[in-house]
C-alpha cells in the first residue's frame, strides 16, 4: 500500500481534478454570461438552458470529458495500487491528460477533425494505461 501512496500517478489524478474544475468553470461562466448571474445563483427551476454556441460547446466538452474521466481515475488508481505507477502506465496518464487539455480550446473554437484526433490521442493514453496494468 505504501507504493500506491508514493505513486506519481496520484499527482496526475490531482491535476485531473483541476481539469475537471476547469470544465465546470468554463461551462458555468459561459452559461452565466448568456443567462445572467441571477440565473446562475438561483435554483434554475424554470428550466431555462443556455442556447448559445459557446455555452453549448463548453457543456458538450465537459460532458465528453466526464465520459472518459472515470476510466482514467480507475486505471490510475489501479496502476498505483499494483505498484505499476511508472513506465508505460505513467506515460499513458500524461498522454491522456495532455490531450484532454488540448481538447478544450479545440472544442470551444469549433475546430473539427483535429479535435477528434485529440480525443483519439486521449484514448490512446487510456489504452497505454490499460496495457501497463494488464500485461
Amino acid at each position: 500500500m505504501e507504493a500506491a501512496l508514493a505513486s506519481p500517478l496520484l499527482s496526475l489524478v490531482g491535476w485531473s481534478v483541476v481539469l475537471l474544475f476547469v470544465h465546470v468553470m468554463l461551462q458555468g461562466m459561459t452559461a452565466t454570461r448568456e443567462l445572467g448571474s441571477a440565473w446562475n445563483a438561483g435554483p434554475r427551476d424554470e428550466g431555462r438552458r443556455p442556447a448559445g454556441v459557446l455555452s453549448g460547446r463548453a457543456e458538450r466538452a465537459s460532458a465528453n470529458f466526464r465520459e472518459t474521466y472515470p476510466a482514467f481515475v480507475a486505471l490510475a488508481l489501479a496502476l498505483a495500487v499494483a505498484g505499476k505507477g511508472s513506465g508505460l502506465g505513467m506515460a499513458g496518464a500524461w498522454v491522456w491528460l495532455a490531450f484532454r487539455i488540448v481538447y478544450i480550446p479545440l472544442y470551444l473554437a469549433g475546430i473539427p477533425y483535429i479535435r477528434s484526433l485529440a480525443w483519439l490521442g486521449a484514448g490512446v493514453g487510456l489504452a497505454m494505461m490499460f496495457v501497463a496494468l494488464v500485461f
